[in-house]
């Protein structure tokens, strides 16, 4: 066993989970990519394909759940197509030039303005389908970082316990 390239997919990981929480960070595909740098290392001794498998559809599947996050959020308090475009939208833009805040931001202020815009609402109907791209974007996240988390732990017990 060699302990520093295991400190290292550690520190990748760790860098994985600051990355649930900081957009601009990769976050679950570079835990994958720990978990396949580790593998190969290793030999699949540790564990072996069908682990492999497992933790790429589950990173394929949560990464894909949250960029949805917010789309849903604010479909479930009662924004249309456009408001769930315009979080969806705005939310990407604000990311590449503002980061976290940008992100927090467009994708509230997507929601509400496309609402307004193309569906007519008022700013009341509005505002509620911006809160729930925004509450829809915390909780991607939260369960983002918990899957993170998961998989880290996953791969202390694996590679320790083998």
């Amino acid at each position: 066993m060699d302990y520093a390239v295991i400190a290292v997919c550690l520190l990748a990981m760790l860098v994985g989970l600051a990355g649930t929480i900081v957009p601009v960070i990769p976050s679950l595909p570079l835990i994958f990519a720990a978990f396949l740098g580790y593998g190969l290392f290793d030999h699949w001794r540790s564990y072996g394909l069908w682990t492999m498998v497992a933790v790429g559809a589950v990173v394929a599947a949560t990464v894909v759940l949250d960029h949805l996050a917010s789309v849903l959020g604010a479909k479930k308090m009662g924004a249309g197509r456009a408001g769930m475009v315009g979080s969806l939208v705005l939310g990407i833009i604000g990311l590449v030039f503002l980061n976290l805040p940008g992100l927090i931001l467009g994708a509230f202020a997507g929601a509400v303005a496309f609402e307004m815009v193309f569906s007519h609402k008022e700013l009341g109907l509005a505002m509620k389908a911006g809160w729930g791209a925004l509450l829809g974007l915390l909780v991607g996240s939260l369960f983002k970082f918990v899957v993170g988390l998961v998989l880290t732990l996953a791969f202390v017990w694996k590679v320790f316990s083998g």
